[in-house]
């Protein structure tokens, strides 16, 4: 039992007690109070949560007064007593509170209401200021404890079967396997969650041209469609939201002077929702825009309770290096539709508050203050149109930004919430202390930190120069001591440092508490701690030299990971710096002219999982071939997959994101977007219509196929006309080359496994065999009734990592055995007979064994 459901038993009339208010009466009167306490369920178990509703009758005038004080008081069946609260109510008079009895029997429950004064702030309805509340008890409440637990609503599992959106609210236990990528482009190093369902083979669920790509042929012979690296990448502008994917359908050259569609797309079945343009303002007369994050925000109020998803598009700035654009606008993902903008957006990191609220520390550490702005705080996008919008008006309960066009930072009313008078700004503070250089991470009520360091020179692309100290800080975030300086703590470079060796940041997560710089020539580490700023190791052993160029990390579930040109994997313990493992690229057909591993990038932790896949700043044409797309299991370095090939990925545009467990991505060899994820099933069985003599052996036969809605399209139909094979995992990747890339069908493919089980005239079910699928998805079981009978056969396939399960039935008839007729009794032989039986005993042996045979012959017929 949550607090939401502590929310259920407010009766929320405090809009039309503020809309429509009722006459108060002037001078100081006693008025007589009713208190009351329910709890529900009730009978409760032992140990079972009870939600108590506590209050009085009278509700006050506005949203946010409460009566104060009031208390309860429990006696258990030993006659033990115990006092609960203090409690303040709502405006309704009334709250709640969760009470779990530890014994069985009858507990007495009533409520005490202490006797107050209307004043300010505080008035019932019909009352006035000085009026007097007296104090009131409620009637007793016998609350029934029994051993036996009461029913409460059963938890949904997880699917077991192919799911869609959208998903039914109901279905509660669904959110670790929906998550959603909310920041554009897929440019790695993300931590996802929500995707406990991550992808562990390389099976397409869909996929469709992004633009016409792949070989040219004819006189042009192998050179490819361009792929957009360098500089002009394609997918950009990519997120996935509650089951959309959302993405720019062409390259980033032209910016706003050129039409470029944006487009949305189901991730479950990769049927393409909408396709259009953006504008600025909703307003084609403005600049287009394209998105570039977005957002799921939660709504919690007195008045309405609910999820808002945004695609955010962005204008204004500009130059390379431009702060952040200063316009927001803001679309709905479903239908494209423009909802509204927000102009004057402060710049910096986007942190997500647990109601999807984005919250942004603007910090100066010359000037030494630091200011929060929260999205969820910008009161002009609150219902208004009834004058000065006020926390004791009912309009303060509605997230209302619709149609407007709001100064998300401008002046607006001083409230608890907007305490500066500016949107959004919830609080400024001094930074006690002294600290200055560059801002890395941030964790929300917790800290900030951030480092400088001591250098002789620097360089744009190659990281400082001479580097002999580096000092870590953190600064409190906490309310109550924003902005106190945690930690600042100097350490000194070692000597090798000094000499044209080039430092720089690689990564940081509060999360973690980890902060690590890299020394490019030396291609080792450093790490700090950001709890205490201490150095805690490193620097570690000197990884390949080619890891100079290219190098890329990412922190997550307690791992560092580095890697760079070498093609090799490092994963360091985040804590102590030991290197857990390695995980080599290898390039088994000399594709890499710089080394024997491909060059691959993070992609995103999920679900233990660390994904890569291979880019390339300015590739060559024709593209290198068999360029690997992988994902190791972050515990041990070893191959959950591997799909040589098949995902090529870019360096300029937008990379692999992942969302409700599917990955979506562009493929740099053909162009193509791909959904990747478990797909599923169709299990089909046939057994002989007519009646089956017993004892006979039947021959159960059918097909398992892949039904994913890639399989559907006209390519694929003719080619596999009796559908496409579903196949093992261990095989999954080749054979997505094959289906869908039309490479050359690979040998020695295993299908799935198969199980035929009876359910018997008698009434018992039991399985009868198995078998593996072959390369065309055909199996067959071949199994004896062991009585007369109907029975009905089920086929069943389990599923796998790459497919959920699926299975179908039929039934056959046995005939009841056939009744054996006894022969005539044999008469005694004559004498004579005798003796000329024994003359021909062996002739006669001969022919009785005969007659055997042709007996046992015609009982199988």
């Amino acid at each position: 039992m949550t607090k939401n459901k502590i929310a259920t038993i407010t009766v929320i009339i405090v809009m039309a007690i503020a809309l429509f208010p009722f006459s108060t009466v002037t001078g100081q009167v006693d008025r007589q109070t009713h208190a009351y306490i329910g709890a529900t369920p009730n009978p409760v178990g032992v140990g079972q949560e009870t939600l108590l509703h506590i209050g009085i009758m009278q509700q006050l005038t506005s949203t946010r007064q409460q009566w104060e004080g009031l208390t309860v008081e429990v006696i258990d069946p030993d006659g033990e007593t115990e006092t609960l609260g203090p409690y303040s109510t709502d405006a309704t008079g009334g709250t709640g509170d969760i009470f779990v009895p530890s014994m069985e029997g009858e507990y007495i429950l009533q409520t005490h209401f202490p006797e107050q004064d209307c004043e300010v702030g505080k008035v019932a309805v019909g009352s006035a200021v000085g009026d007097t509340m007296l104090a009131s008890e409620s009637p007793e409440l016998t609350l029934v404890v029994t051993a036996e637990q009461q029913a409460v609503y059963p938890e949904h599992p997880l699917p077991t079967e192919y799911w869609t959106r959208p998903i039914d609210s109901q279905l509660r236990g669904w959110s670790p396997v929906a998550g959603s990528q909310l920041e554009a482009g897929g440019y790695g190093g993300d931590v996802l969650y929500g995707n406990d369902y991550a992808p562990e083979t390389a099976h397409i669920l869909w996929k469709h041209p992004l633009q016409w790509g792949g070989l040219s042929g004819g006189d042009l012979g192998d050179a490819g469609t361009y792929t957009g690296d360098a500089y002009e990448g394609k997918f950009s502008s990519s997120l996935i939201i509650e089951g959309i994917l959302v993405y720019r359908k062409f390259d980033t050259i032209g910016g706003s002077d050129v039409s470029n569609w944006n487009v949305a797309v189901d991730l479950h079945t990769g049927e393409i929702l909408w396709e259009k343009e953006f504008f600025a303002y909703g307003n084609s007369s403005e600049a287009r825009v394209y998105p570039t994050f977005g957002q799921i925000f939660y709504w919690d109020s007195f008045n309405a309770h609910g999820v808002h998803p945004y695609i955010v598009c962005t204008s204004g700035g500009g130059g390379f290096f431009a702060p952040a654009p200063s316009q927001w606008h803001f679309f709905d993902p479903y239908t494209a539709r423009y909802l509204f903008t927000w102009e004057n957006a402060p710049s910096g990191t986007r942190n997500r508050g647990p109601h999807g609220e984005i919250i942004i520390y603007e910090v100066s550490t010359g000037a030494g203050t630091i200011r929060m702005w929260n999205s969820s705080a910008v009161i002009d996008a609150y219902w208004t149109g009834f004058g000065t919008l006020q926390p004791d008006s009912p309009l303060w309960g509605s997230w209302r930004p619709q149609g407007k066009i709001t100064d998300c930072t401008g002046p607006t009313s001083t409230t608890f919430a907007t305490p500066l008078g500016l949107n959004g700004y919830q609080w400024e503070a001094t930074i006690d202390g002294s600290v200055s250089g560059s801002i890395v991470d941030y964790k929300i009520d917790d800290r900030l930190v951030g480092y400088n360091w001591s250098y002789t020179s620097s360089s744009m692309f190659g990281g400082t120069m001479g580097v002999t100290a580096i000092t870590v800080w953190g600064i409190s975030l906490e309310p109550g001591n924003v902005g106190d300086v945690l930690f600042q703590k100097t350490w000194n470079a070692p000597s090798s440092w000094e000499d044209d060796i080039s430092i720089s940041h690689a990564a940081t997560s509060i999360e973690d508490g980890l902060m690590v710089f890299w020394a490019k020539e030396l291609t080792h580490h450093v790490g700090f701690s950001t709890e205490t700023g201490d150095h805690i190791w490193g620097p570690t052993e000197s990884q390949d030299y080619l890891d100079f160029l290219g190098h890329r990390t990412v922190i997550g579930e307690g791992r560092y990971i580095s890697l760079g040109m070498s093609g090799i994997v490092h994963c360091y313990n985040a804590t102590t710096g030991d290197e857990l493992w390695t995980y080599r690229a290898d390039d088994p057909y000399n594709q890499v002219l710089w080394s024997n591993q491909w060059h691959i990038r993070p992609l995103f932790i999920a679900d233990g999982k660390f994904y890569a896949g291979t880019t390339e700043h300015s590739p060559v044409d024709p593209l290198t071939r068999g360029a690997p797309f992988v994902a190791l299991d972050i515990e041990t370095g070893e191959e959950v997959f591997r799909a040589d090939g098949l995902f090529r990925q870019t360096d300029w545009g937008g990379r692999a994101i992942m969302g409700d467990s599917i990955i979506a991505t562009m493929d740099t060899y053909d162009l193509q977007v791909y959904g990747i994820g478990k797909g599923p099933s169709a299990t089909t069985v046939e057994a002989p219509d007519n009646a089956q003599p017993f004892d006979t052996p039947v021959l159960v036969k059918g097909m398992v196929t892949d039904v994913s809605p890639a399989t559907e399209e006209y390519a694929l139909t003719a080619r596999f006309p009796d559908g496409v094979p579903a196949v093992c995992d261990d095989n999954m990747s080749e054979w997505m080359l094959y289906v869908h890339k039309q490479f050359a069908k690979p040998a020695d493919i295993i299908g799935v496994d198969v199980t035929i089980s009876v359910l018997d005239p008698n009434g018992n079910y039991y399985e009868v065999g198995t078998a593996t699928s072959d390369a065309s998805g055909f199996y067959h079981v071949v199994f004896t009734p062991v009585v007369p009978g109907e029975y009905k056969i089920i086929a069943s396939f389990a599923g796998s990592e790459a497919y959920y399960g699926s299975h179908t039935e039929t039934a056959i008839n046995v005939e009841e055995a056939p009744e054996v007729t006894p022969g005539p009794t044999p008469t005694a032989a004559p004498m004579t007979d005798a003796y000329v039986l024994g003359l021909g005993g062996a002739s006669l042996a001969v022919i009785v064994v005969i007659g055997l045979v042709v007996i046992l012959m015609l009982r199988k017929r």
